[in-house]
């Protein structure tokens, strides 16, 4: 009897033991992603500038602050050149209030100038089929998505940060 306590007593201590070391890992993969958005916001106050969030820009540069997926944060941006690279957690789709669709890669980049970003890579719209969108402008109350064709929505639909769905695919 006494075995059989000590080997249900291991397979519970071992069990325990196991949950404890994943729930260090997570711990352990959660801050070094805090550190390495960490460090790009200390590397940027050492250089004197502090990045704003990623809605603030896009609204700095006219367009709606929820064309990415809310868990978007870190992104990185060259003033110089315009280059704007957006790293999203995971593969996903997020759908607004006009119905639309929108699918992103783990990385998004493209050009941004005021009212427009251009050269769109690692985002895909559904027109039927899943088509790569190339370039989003921003006109009045419309957004104006060119996917191998040019399809204007709603840009109220694209003003409140959404959730990603995860998908398996881009």
């Amino acid at each position: 009897m006494d075995q059989i306590l000590n080997k249900v007593g291991s397979y519970w201590l071992g069990k325990r033991a196991s949950k404890e070391i994943d729930s260090v890992g997570d711990d352990f993969n959660s801050l070094q992603s805090s550190i390495e958005g960490g460090t790009k916001w200390l590397v940027n106050k050492i250089k004197g500038k502090m990045q704003k969030p990623l809605p603030e820009l896009l609204k700095e540069y006219g367009l709606a602050i929820g064309i990415f997926p809310r868990d978007a944060t870190n992104y990185e941006f060259n003033e110089e050149t315009g280059k704007l690279t957006v790293f999203v957690p995971s593969i996903c789709e997020v759908g607004y209030r006009d119905s639309s669709v929108l699918r992103f890669d783990t990385t998004v980049t493209g050009y941004l100038e005021k009212g427009k970003l251009t050269d769109v890579e690692g985002m895909k719209t559904k027109v039927m089929i899943w088509v790569k969108v190339s370039c989003i402008t921003a006109d009045g109350s419309k957004l104006h998505f060119t996917a191998g064709m040019k399809k204007s929505r709603n840009r109220e639909a694209y003003e409140v940060l959404r959730d990603g769905v995860s998908v398996e695919k881009f």
